[in-house]
């Protein structure tokens, strides 16, 4: 019998899910990247939005773009942000459904 190693996740991959879906643990980060999902927002627009001061809203982008989650384009003094793979939001879809089976 030969074995499928298609089908096989490595434990680093496992370990790189756990990495963005880590990223995703907090209830800020959650909100920035639903709303990211509307379109590109500047930093300015995503403090206002988590109601957070700058360096804590720099920190929560930077988890979420060390996990690959989002990027950055620096224009003028300016930083903007996208999602780098939209798909993400799927993701949220599935969570919502998993609540909704729960209540």
């Amino acid at each position: 019998m030969t074995k499928n190693t298609d089908k096989l996740v490595t434990l680093e991959r496992i370990h790189e899910r756990a990495k963005v879906m880590k990223a995703m643990a907090h209830p800020s980060r959650l909100m920035i990247i639903d709303e990211l999902g509307h379109g590109e927002r500047c930093v300015c627009d995503l403090q206002e939005l988590v109601g957070h001061d700058m360096s804590t809203v720099s920190k929560h982008l930077k988890v979420l773009k060390d996990s690959g989650i989002v990027k950055d384009e620096r224009r003028g003094k300016q930083i903007f942000y996208t999602l780098r793979v939209p798909c993400i939001l799927k993701f949220f879809h599935c969570i919502e459904s998993v609540i909704d089976a729960h209540n």
